[in-house]
């Protein structure tokens, strides 16, 4: 029997900095009854889905820190969507910022949580890896402060039984490093979840910023082909406080082809019936693991030769 799982990734305009979270979640709600009323099973939301794109300023209060970050979820600004999920049945993927206090101390955390169709939280996942700074740089419109209000995610990269498949997690800087998918490959993931923020100013070198959107699909496409599994990556994009940042939303399948793609970078719902048993052919041949993949070969090309990992930082 196929496994069908008709998926939407809704893409997100700007959210401004006064915006609140119920202004926000009215505007998920929305998205999530369109992605319903087109039969919907399953809808990803983008990074930090709930408030604007704040690691772009130095914010050296406290408190006005802790009102980006969620400490519960769901709270009672998020229950709506939560409520709405369980009565529509449809399944939800949404990027936030988390903090947890752990013996006095305030751990944040870049997070996004699967929830299945009663609105019960299936799986968590925290932003492995974490761009920018963890101090203001000089000369920058707006900075990328990830490394000084994030930690990086201590949960590895699982995966969970949900929706008829195998379901990953991964959130935006993460779809850049091999290792993000194939962590999840080498558990059978047939679908990854990607949201993500990106700024058109990230590397202070026109020539690069001027390929972003080209990296983003590059990055998320091989990914998906390499590790035979889909790939839902959405933005929250447009102009926000005066930062340009990418959108182009896509549904990606194992074959690494763009099946659906975002044409604004206003909220818009893209959809694709994904079928969750595509990647097997690629599983079976050209990425069967077990048959060609030789790990035991590149721990003895880093013997021979020397070969270590940078030093973090």
């Amino acid at each position: 029997m196929a496994r069908h799982l008709i998926t939407a990734a809704a893409q997100m305009g700007p959210i401004g900095r006064s915006e609140t979270r119920i202004d926000t979640v009215r505007r998920l709600v929305a998205m999530m009854r369109e992605a319903k009323a087109r039969g919907c099973e399953l809808v990803v939301f983008p990074e930090l889905a709930l408030t604007t794109f704040f690691p772009r300023w130095m914010i050296e209060d406290e408190a006005e820190l802790d009102s980006f970050y969620e400490a519960e979820m769901p709270c009672a600004a998020t229950m709506p969507l939560f409520d709405e999920a369980q009565r529509l049945g449809i399944g939800f993927n949404l990027g936030y910022a988390e903090l947890v206090e752990e013996g006095g101390v305030k751990r944040r955390f870049n997070t996004s949580i699967l929830v299945d169709a009663s609105g019960r939280i299936i799986g968590k996942y925290r932003k492995v890896h974490l761009p920018g700074h963890d101090a203001p740089q000089a000369g920058r419109a707006f900075q990328h402060l990830e490394k000084r209000y994030f930690e990086p995610g201590d949960l590895g990269f699982p995966v969970f039984r949900g929706f008829g498949g195998v379901m990953g997690m991964a959130i935006c800087n993460d779809r850049r490093w091999p290792e993000t998918y194939r962590v999840m490959g080498l558990q059978g993931v047939d679908m990854v979840m990607l949201g993500y923020n990106t700024p058109f100013d990230h590397t202070g070198d026109e020539a690069v910023n001027s390929l972003t959107l080209f990296h983003n699909h590059l990055s998320m496409q091989a990914g998906a082909y390499q590790n035979a599994t889909w790939v839902v990556g959405t933005a929250k994009c447009g102009t926000e406080e005066g930062s340009r940042m990418g959108g182009q939303s896509v549904i990606i399948a194992p074959s690494g082809e763009i099946v659906a793609q975002a044409v604004t970078v206003e909220d818009e719902v893209i959809t694709a019936k994904c079928d969750l048993d595509m990647g097997r052919i690629y599983k079976e041949t050209i990425f069967n693991f077990a048959r060609h993949r030789r790990p035991e070969h590149y721990r003895l090309i880093v013997e021979r030769t020397g070969a270590i990992l940078p030093p973090e930082g």
